[in-house]
C-alpha cells in the first residue's frame, strides 16, 4: 500500500486558481485526490479551470469570499453535494499589504487578518463536523516564514501568519482525538509571477538588491519553486502523516537554520 496515495479523497484548496495554490492542487490531483479549488471572482475561476484542464485534470471550481462565514458554509455544502465530503483542506488563500505600520490604516490591517487568519478559521470550522463524523481529516494551513520572523512593512501579514501558526496547533489540540491532523507549511521565498520583478537582472547584469538579500540568506542558494511545496503538501495530506499533528513544516531552503555568512 502506498502511504502517499490520495485516491478517493476530496481536497479543497482555497486560492487554488493560480500560483502556489494551483501547484498544490496539481500535486494533490496527481497523487489521486479529486481537487476542488476556491477563488474570488469569475475571471480567476475561468483561468483556474482552464489551467487544470490543460494539465489533464478535472477540477471543480467555486467562487466564495473565504472571509465571509455564510459564503464559506454555502461553498462547503455545495462541494459536499456535488463532489463529496471534504477529506483534505488546504488553507492557501492570502493577501499581503506592504506598508510601514505608521501609514497602514486599521481597516487595511483588519482586511489582511480577515483573509489570512479569520478565513482559515472559518473554512476549518466548516469542514470539521464532517471530518469528525467520518473519523478522519487533514487540514493544512499555509503559514509563512513570517510565522516566526518579522520584517519591515509586513506587520499585518506577520500578525496573521503568527496567529495561523497557533490556530494550527489549537486545531490539533482540540480535534486530534477525532483522528484529524492539522499541520502547517511555512514557505520560504518562492519564485512566482508576483516576485518576478524582484528577481530580474539589473541593467549592469547584477541581481536586484532584494534578490541578493534572499540568496545570501538561503543556504540552498536559490529561491524556492511552487513545485517545492508539492511533496510536503502531499505528505501532510496522506496517511503517511497520520501521527504528525500540530507541526509547522518550513520549506525555506534553510533560511530559519542560518544566521548568515560571516563577513570576510
Amino acid at each position: 500500500m502506498n502511504p502517499f496515495d490520495l485516491t478517493g479523497k476530496v481536497a479543497l484548496v482555497t486560492g487554488g486558481a493560480h500560483s502556489i495554490g494551483f501547484s498544490l492542487g496539481l500535486g494533490l490531483a496527481r497523487a489521486g485526490a479529486t481537487v476542488c479549488f476556491n477563488c474570488s471572482n469569475p475571471s480567476s475561476l475561468h483561468r483556474g479551470l482552464e489551467g487544470y484542464k490543460v494539465a489533464g485534470i478535472k477540477a471543480h471550481g467555486y467562487i466564495a469570499d473565504v472571509s465571509d462565514e455564510d459564503a464559506v458554509g454555502a461553498m462547503v455544502a455545495r462541494i459536499k453535494a456535488e463532489v463529496g465530503p471534504i477529506d483534505i483542506l488546504v488553507n492557501n488563500a492570502g493577501i499581503i499589504n506592504r506598508q510601514p505600520m505608521l501609514t497602514l490604516p486599521a481597516a487595511d490591517f483588519r482586511r489582511v487578518i480577515d483573509v489570512d487568519l479569520v478565513a482559515p478559521f472559518l473554512t476549518a470550522k466548516a469542514v470539521l463536523p464532517d471530518m469528525i463524523e467520518r473519523g478522519h481529516g487533514k487540514i493544512i494551513n499555509i503559514c509563512s516564514l513570517m510565522s516566526e520572523l518579522g520584517r519591515e512593512t509586513v506587520s499585518a501579514y506577520a500578525a496573521a501568519k503568527g496567529g495561523l501558526k497557533m490556530l494550527t496547533k489549537n486545531i490539533c489540540a482540540e480535534y486530534g482525538g477525532a483522528n484529524i491532523q492539522c499541520n502547517g507549511i511555512g514557505p520560504g521565498y518562492i519564485a512566482t509571477h508576483q516576485t518576478a520583478p524582484l528577481r530580474e537582472r539589473q541593467a549592469d547584469g547584477s541581481r536586484h538588491p532584494f534578490d541578493q538579500f534572499i540568496i545570501a540568506k538561503t543556504p540552498a542558494g536559490r529561491w524556492g519553486q511552487p513545485e517545492d511545496l508539492i511533496g510536503p503538501t502531499v505528505f501532510l495530506a496522506s496517511p503517511a502523516s497520520d501521527f504528525v499533528n500540530g507541526q509547522i513544516l518550513f520549506v525555506d531552503g534553510g533560511i530559519l537554520a542560518y544566521i548568515g555568512k560571516q563577513p570576510q
